[in-house]
């Protein structure tokens, strides 16, 4: 039996059927076009994305088992630098590839042993000191001098990049030693895992990390994620709280109606629908920021109401609280039991002290506080509670952390929330309109970048946000390869010319001088016939991000704007005539396209020849990022 085989005979054995074919959906698709043609003679980064908690790694698994079937027998997989992911990814790995010698971090006998009878894992932190003690085991084995390395980098958008990329001939640690790794061997496949691919799409090609080739792996029909809680229109999974409650809360010592009280009464009443239910866990997540002190604040507080709905529960007002909490969690899952069921099971939680508090930050012996895998438990933290980190039956989730300068990836790891092991019917997640508005967003944008990728090669991937959210940090982008386009400018060419000037005059002839809505690929049309002189303006860069926008809606509308005869001076700083600027300027929401044809007199600096030139806005205050070739 095949390693592969093997490893499909796991999982369905597991009761899994479902993930073992889409497994073997990936394997099939990536193994025969670029594992099997391998030349053994580069290195190919190449990057794999799902959706957060999707199932990644077991898609990883299945990918390791057939590259072992294709001859490769030297594997390294990369966490996170956190000791609990590393030994928990490490205990997955013995458990599910036991046909593999697998190596921990002080495994350097096993490795050697093994003496490459079978294919080896070493699974590592990302942590400078492993990275270089296994950099110098792998030099001196020799093993890699004859063999290609497999590494596969999980979450490889947190830390392997280079954050000193704009300074220069400086690199950074991990980065350095991530490189060092790869060396040691003469050929390599480099494997990107991610939720969050934004960082890795945003690397220059000449950087060495862009991926080569990307390929993506639909969620199960079961999965909870974006397009269920974060649509355009409101989900009813979400409760919206007031934008300034995570500061008041914290000044406000009073039993008062707010979200986070909601939120807690939520969690009593699905917790106790599901433990009347045979169930065995229920968790509520509190991620209120990353102060340390704002936790204990948060847990004191939620506390405090633990003690006063137990100490009145009984009482109109509190009963009323639940009833209406009930009936919106009716809504949603109509067979919840009875409601007085569920009273009576909150009173003997609370009787029982059996509702768990748990702190989980960088104060908090993390290992000793892992205890949300069975119980009503309420998990209060900030930073901890992102990558790799999983909450089974996380029903409950209040998220109010602010930042001044949001970044897309950070706050879509930040959702927990996602998965299979939840019940929907009970779900809620409770956060300012404002945040809400910007999980929608990056929602959107991420589905952008999956019909892109499944569309075409990720180079041409393109993504936008809204002013003010950043897709990663800045530290990790070369400010000279990524540009970046705002919606609501105007954008024209220097120095330009028409690669035929007739086929622009046809292509047009049916618009006069007004305003007309026209496809978006009218617009592609135009600009493949536009050819510029300098590096200013690209007509590509437009286009490639106006099919980004034909890629969230196939039939995406732009206005277009067509002048002729107009007699401007060339190389003025200026193209449109105030009353055109002021013409496009109202048009919000979508692409305007002016095309203008210049008479082209050689008094006002042209050639003699007529000649079309755009001036292209992009919608609303959107920032678009675009890598350079």
């Amino acid at each position: 039996m095949s390693y592969l085989e093997s490893y499909l005979s796991c999982i369905k054995n597991g009761g899994n059927s479902a993930l073992a074919d889409a497994v073997s959906v990936t394997v099939n698709k990536i193994t025969p076009e670029y594992i099997t043609p391998f030349s053994y003679k580069e290195h190919v980064i190449s990057l794999l994305l799902g959706n957060v908690q999707s199932g990644k790694t077991s898609h990883l698994f299945g990918l390791i088992c057939s590259a072992a079937d294709e001859g490769f027998n030297i594997f390294i997989l990369l966490t996170t630098d956190n000791t609990l992911l590393q030994q928990q990814t490490l205990f997955r790995v013995r458990n599910d590839l036991s046909d593999f010698c697998v190596c921990g971090e002080s495994d350097e006998y096993a490795f050697t042993a093994n003496q490459m009878r079978k294919p080896t894992i070493i699974v590592l932190k990302k942590n400078t000191r492993i990275l270089r003690k296994w950099k110098n085991n792998l030099s001196s084995s020799h093993y890699c001098e004859g063999n290609a390395l497999f590494i596969a980098d999980d979450e490889a958008d947190a830390a392997s990049l280079n954050t000193l990329v704009n300074k220069i001939n400086k690199q950074s640690t991990i980065n350095k030693r991530l490189e060092n790794i790869k060396n040691t061997a003469a050929s390599s496949i480099y494997l990107q895992v991610t939720g969050t691919p934004q960082a890795l799409l945003l690397q220059s090609h000449d950087s060495g990390w862009r991926p080569y080739f990307t390929h993506y792996f639909s969620p199960g029909s079961t999965y909870i994620g974006g397009d269920i809680l974060y649509p355009p229109d409101k989900s009813p999974y979400v409760i919206l709280t007031d934008n300034n409650e995570a500061h008041d809360l914290q000044k406000d010592d009073e039993f008062a109606e707010n979200g986070l009280l909601r939120a807690l009464l939520y969690h009593l009443v699905s917790s106790a629908d599901i433990l009347l239910n045979k169930g065995k866990v229920s968790n509520f997540l509190v991620h209120p920021s990353m102060g340390t002190e704002q936790h204990s604040r948060f847990a004191d507080k939620i506390a405090s109401y633990l003690n006063e709905i137990a100490g009145s529960i009984d009482e109109v007002e509190v009963l009323e609280s639940l009833k209406a909490v009930y009936d919106d969690l009716s809504i949603t899952k109509p067979d919840i039991r009875p409601f007085a069921d569920i009273v009576s099971k909150i009173a003997e939680l609370l009787e029982n002290d059996a509702v768990n508090m748990l702190i989980l930050n960088s104060k908090v012996d993390f290992a000793e506080n892992v205890k949300y895998e069975s119980g009503v438990n309420i998990i209060v933290g900030g930073n901890v509670l992102g990558r790799g980190i999983t909450f089974p039956m996380l029903q409950t989730t209040y998220y109010c952390r602010l930042s001044k300068n949001p970044q897309a990836d950070t706050m879509w790891q930040h959702a927990r929330m996602f998965g299979y092991d939840r019940e929907l019917g009970l779900m809620r997640v409770f956060m300012p309109p404002f945040l809400y508005k910007l999980f929608s967003d990056i929602n959107a944008t991420n589905n952008s970048i999956i019909s892109q990728i499944e569309r075409k090669k990720p180079e041409n991937v393109n993504i936008y946000y809204p002013s003010g959210l950043r897709p990663t940090r800045k530290n990790v982008l070369d400010n000279n390869a990524v540009s970046t386009f705002t919606g609501g400018v105007d954008y024209f060419p220097f120095s330009s010319d028409n690669k035929s000037i007739d086929f622009i005059d046809e292509l047009l002839s049916r618009f006069d001088n007004s305003t007309y809505s026209v496809s978006l690929r009218v617009f592609i049309n135009i600009l493949e016939q536009i050819v510029t002189e300098t590096d200013d303006w690209s007509p590509d860069v437009f286009s490639s991000i106006l099919q980004t926008m034909l890629s969230k809606n196939p039939g995406a509308q732009g206005k277009l704007i067509v002048r002729r005869e107009r007699d401007v001076g060339k190389g003025t700083g200026t193209l449109l005539s105030p009353n055109d600027r002021a013409l496009g300027k109202e048009i919000i929401d979508l692409p305007v396209l002016t095309m203008y044809k210049i008479a082209g007199s050689i008094e006002k600096g042209w050639d003699g020849r007529k000649i079309w030139i755009p001036n292209i806005k992009l919608p609303g205050t959107d920032v678009y990022y675009y890598v350079k070739e």
